[in-house]
């Protein structure tokens, strides 16, 4: 009685091993972005460890981690997180939008470029603080005021990579969706729009790195909660372990809510259809 092929194929399968060469390989390349840090960390180590800086100005990783361990226990971290990440969503969703919008228009008439680009790009020469007095004196101190702040510094890299993004498709490929008699809204769904995905995450990207520093620069002028407070309120009592540990919490909520849009990009990229010639 002969054994099932289904049993054979289980049992002869050689296993899979992974050479150390690979492994090394594999941890190699997932470790190498954290190897400055490392050393950076090491060497504030070091500088506390032998006080060559005074800890009232640089204090030991130890007590920052229990500022910040602090902070979490007592729900002080969460309630200011909160009020900063809800700024920044509202104001970066508000500026991507405008710009997307806005980029799209000039990216797909020339005619609209030439009305509004001159316009545009002398706007953005102004930094955001530069806007502040102004917006203040219209909306006042409250919210509105960061919302508005926030989204201007999104909408600047957001505008200028879509329009980017809608003129970088090929010529040809324009060319050939014409002779296929693809309509002007055929031409931009299915030609221009899959070729400006990449550069549109990449203003996303840009965008939402511009709206979360400027969260920080408003928060330092005119608020009273969120991350930025905190390293008002640090530095005023001279605390620079609270100023530190609300430093750390905005390095990585900018990294983690980065990567996420990374993500994002690479698994929608990757499953970006190739244009479909012949098919109205």
């Amino acid at each position: 009685m002969s054994a099932s092929p289904s049993i054979l194929s289980g049992v002869n399968r050689p296993r899979r091993t992974v050479a150390p060469r690979d492994l090394l390989a594999w941890a190699g390349s997932r470790g190498w972005g954290w190897l400055l840090p490392a050393a950076l960390l090491a060497v504030w180590q070091v500088c506390d460890s032998y006080r060559w800086i005074s800890p009232q100005v640089l204090p030991s990783p130890r007590f920052v981690f229990d500022t910040l361990w602090d902070l979490a226990g007592s729900g002080d971290l969460w309630l200011n997180a909160r009020a900063s990440m809800t700024r920044v969503a509202v104001g970066f969703l508000a500026g991507a939008a405008l710009g997307v919008a806005l980029g799209s228009v000039m990216g797909l008439s020339r005619r609209v470029e030439a009305y509004l680009l001159p316009t545009f790009n002398a706007l953005v020469q102004i930094p955001v603080l530069a806007w502040l007095p102004f917006v203040l004196l219209l909306v006042g101190i409250g919210e509105p005021l960061k919302y508005i702040l926030i989204a201007k510094a999104a909408l600047v890299p957001v505008t200028l990579n879509t329009l980017q993004a809608f003129r970088q498709t090929p010529l040809a490929l324009l060319e050939v969706a014409r002779i296929y008699g693809y309509s002007q809204r055929q031409q931009v769904l299915r030609v221009v729009l899959p070729h400006a995905i990449p550069t549109l995450f990449t203003g996303l990207r840009l965008g939402f790195t511009k709206a979360w520093l400027s969260l920080v620069v408003v928060e330092l002028v005119a608020s009273s909660e969120g991350l930025g407070y905190l390293i008002v309120y640090g530095r005023q009592l001279f605390q620079l372990d609270l100023v530190m540990a609300a430093v750390v919490v905005v390095g990585a909520i900018g990294f983690a809510i980065d990567r996420l849009l990374d993500g994002a990009e690479r698994r929608l990229c990757r499953g970006r259809p190739a244009p479909a010639w012949g098919s109205a």
